[in-house]
């Protein structure tokens, strides 16, 4: 009934004026988490033209007369899921919503994200209908080199209109996951590091070719080449999904001779190496809490996340990948499992907006409610991590993008 209560509200308000891009709107919450500071009591965020113009209690931030305006228990920023297939995954199951791991290949760094992305999957819908507005998305772990991460909004027909990182990371998977069987290449650990590191070689070959003044010198244009030079300039983090510790030092030994900057992803057996995440400054976008405890992820724990937060580790929450359906988790119960053990509740929210943003490089444009950010806002009946709230809206960049109660 207070779903149902709330959602009337909402539908009442935003039936006067039809949603568009950019609308101009007010969002009113009895607890107003910012994310950019302490939580504010009777809230309220102005959005006009898609971004935030004022944010602050009621009693300093008045909606303009004639002003659409939404009403909630609790509101939050757009959550960022920091890890996903979703787009490139879809939710039939089918081979042909499957396009997340190319296996035609070991390394394939000139896959692009974009060129795979299906703005209309209805998991994209489904992630929304939770709060979530933004997703790092691509392709996804079971390859040395399975291609490149986007980052784009949960709305929009077409990926143009969702993106907001066309390239934002190359995602690599190093274990068990990632080895070829019969006699392929790579069959073991130290194969795997042979081949990244033979790869790495070639491409700092490529660019200084490249840097050549005499352009008669210059090498035949090389996607593969291209994809990796823009790791080793800087511009673009690899995205090293590893679970097992022997693993997490290769990715960090890699890092350190090659002077690239890593994210890495799982980290199920983080916990044996806190010291040395911590010295290298890499951050972790750490397994889905709930995710099964098997195979390489024997090891992982509900309490993964607090370790690493505590620890001083840059974190962020994430979805994953899943083989079955329906093919996603939803981020927002990940983090609340986090918060219940150990993480707490505001690192738990920080986790799934703020310090997402941070991780991903977007934070300037999303993952707290301030002012000249994107309006991107979550609705909600009660405590987000409660199991018996709803979300009750989603607003991104001012426009009411769902109003269906999860």
């Amino acid at each position: 009934m207070r779903a149902m209560l709330a959602v009337a509200c909402l539908l009442a308000v935003t039936s006067v004026a039809p949603p568009v891009h950019g609308q101009d709107l007010a969002v009113r919450a009895e607890l107003l988490h910012t994310q950019a500071g302490p939580p504010i009591k009777d809230g309220v965020v102005i959005v006009r033209r898609g971004r935030i113009v004022a944010v602050g209690p009621a009693s300093q931030v008045p909606v303009p007369e004639g002003m659409t305006l939404l009403r909630a228990a609790v509101a939050t920023p757009g959550l960022i899921d920091a890890h996903s297939c979703v787009g490139l995954s879809g939710y039939l199951n089918q081979p042909t919503d499957q396009d997340q791991l190319d296996k035609t290949g070991p390394m394939q760094p000139e896959l692009r994200a974009i060129d795979a992305y299906n703005a209309r999957e209805k998991l994209v819908e489904w992630l929304r209908s939770f709060g979530i507005t933004t997703l790092h998305t691509g392709h996804g772990p079971g390859a040395l080199i399975s291609g490149q991460t986007m980052i784009c909004k949960t709305r929009g027909a077409t990926a143009e209109e969702a993106v907001l990182v066309p390239e934002a990371m190359i995602a690599v998977t190093l274990g068990a996951s990632a080895l070829e069987a019969a006699k392929k290449s790579p069959g073991s650990a130290a194969k795997q590091i042979a081949m990244l590191r033979e790869e790495f070689l070639k491409a700092q070959a490529y660019r200084n070719k490249l840097a050549d003044a005499d352009a008669e010198k210059h090498p035949d244009r090389d996607l593969r080449l291209e994809a990796l030079v823009a790791v080793l300039d800087g511009s673009v983090p690899l995205l090293v999904t590893a679970q097992r510790h022997v693993e997490l030092e290769s990715a960090l030994r890699l890092r350190q001779e090659f002077g690239i900057r890593i994210v890495l992803d799982g980290a199920a057996e983080s916990y044996l190496l806190l010291d040395e995440i911590r010295a290298a400054g890499v951050p972790v976008i750490v397994h889905p809490s709930m995710a099964r405890p098997e195979g390489e992820n024997e090891n992982l724990s509900f309490e993964t996340a607090a370790r690493l937060h505590e620890a001083g580790i840059p974190i962020a929450l994430q979805s994953g990948y899943e083989d079955y359906v329906p093919k996603t988790r939803v981020v927002l119960l990940e983090a609340a499992v986090a918060a219940a053990h150990g993480l707490g509740p505001d690192a738990a929210l920080d986790a799934i907006t703020i310090d997402a943003a941070k991780i991903l490089g977007i934070d300037d444009r999303v993952g707290s409610l301030a002012v000249g950010k994107h309006g991107d806002i979550a609705l909600y009946d009660g405590d987000p991590f409660e199991y018996v709230t709803h979300c009750i809206g989603t607003v991104i960049e001012g426009d009411v993008v769902s109003t269906t109660v999860r």
